[in-house]
């Protein structure tokens, strides 16, 4: 595939998997995008949640063998950082206006266009998957389906909105602070883990710091000042599977959206013991649901990968119902998906 010459493609050798780097001009100003895989291959495109990137929320989905087989094996993966936000980022420049959701939205759909890509899958966390409902809802014929984590639908209650303003002041007075950490790693993940995400050096400690904090609180203003979803939700044109932690904040809006989706073309699976970023902190529970909803395209095929006798995820785990053949070539059911802490 030939790019223009606006594009600056960086060699991503410290990345496990191998890939390029492109920042891509658009019309609400540049975004970065890494790209894996091989681009005559159906695309899937990712969005994280609020200062994190490609690395930092979908790296330990993406270390899994199996996970690695089975999306490398359909995809060519299209990795969106919001602006500033990719690894090695400048501090966007004050002048620059603050960008909606929306605006984020059409930044994906100018994405698109300069690869030449139609209709894509989408996998989103959190706020990235606010982000990919919404371009989905503006875009319908350009999206296959979408994949969200623990995603955000409605306008932020007043909880989080206050929430949202305490974490925005901070990081515009302070920065990127000790208080602002442990309230982002909160946000992340379950209590289990939150202890040892919060120590110093640790993976996520490390992105958090290297985050300029001033991008961050820009794409916060937008998340914090987004429009409810709800009523275009039965409108989607795309199947849709859902996976949130059952402690993660945001675990009743991910059953508010599930449950104004339309049934025939939407699944919920609730991940025991695991926060809002399921890719990183139980990334094993999404690999069968998303092995039988990628059937459902006709995308997977068998790999040379097996599953790991080691791995927390069995077949048994998961609820008969989503084994079984429906509309979109298996059944998926808003279900519970108890994953075994025993190996």
């Amino acid at each position: 595939m030939g790019y223009s010459s606006d594009s600056v493609s960086v060699d991503m050798e410290g990345i496990s998997f191998g890939g390029k780097e492109h920042r891509i001009q658009t019309c609400h100003g540049s975004v970065s995008v890494a790209v894996y895989g091989y681009p005559d291959k159906p695309a899937l495109v990712t969005y994280p949640d609020l200062a994190l990137n490609y690395v930092s929320c979908f790296q330990g989905l993406f270390s899994c063998p199996e996970a690695y087989s089975l999306l490398l094996h359909n995809f060519c993966i299209y990795h969106i950082s919001p602006p500033g936000h990719e690894l090695g980022a400048a501090e966007i420049s004050p002048d620059k206006s603050l960008l909606s959701v929306d605006d984020l939205a059409d930044q994906i759909a100018e994405v698109l266009d300069f690869f030449g890509l139609g209709a894509v899958m989408c996998l989103g966390v959190t706020s990235g998957a606010y982000v990919l409902t919404l371009f989905a809802m503006k875009y319908r014929k350009r999206v296959l389906g979408l994949i969200l984590v623990s995603p955000l639908c409605k306008e932020p209650s007043w909880t989080e909105w206050l929430y949202n303003k305490v974490l925005s002041n901070l990081l515009y007075f302070y920065g990127m602070c000790g208080v602002v950490k442990e309230l982002l790693i909160k946000r992340y993940f379950s209590k289990e883990v939150y202890g040892l995400a919060q120590v110093s050096g640790s993976d996520i400690v490390q992105s958090l710091e290297e985050r300029q904090s001033s991008n961050v609180w820009r794409f916060l203003e937008a998340i914090n000042g987004r429009p409810d979803l709800t009523n275009g939700l039965r409108k989607l044109q795309c199947r849709s599977l859902i996976f949130v932690g059952d402690n993660s904040p945001f675990h009743s809006e991910a059953l508010h959206m599930t449950s104004n989706l339309d049934r025939r073309y939407s699944a919920l699976v609730e991940v025991q013991a695991c926060g809002s970023m399921v890719t990183e902190e139980q990334p094993h529970a999404m690999l069968i649901p998303l092995e039988y909803f990628l059937m459902g395209y006709g995308l997977y095929r068998p790999s040379q990968v097996s599953v790991s006798p080691r791995s927390p995820l069995s077949p048994s785990c998961i609820a008969p119902e989503l084994l079984s053949p429906e509309s979109m070539g298996l059944k998926l059911k808003p279900i519970k998906t108890r994953i075994s802490l025993q190996v």
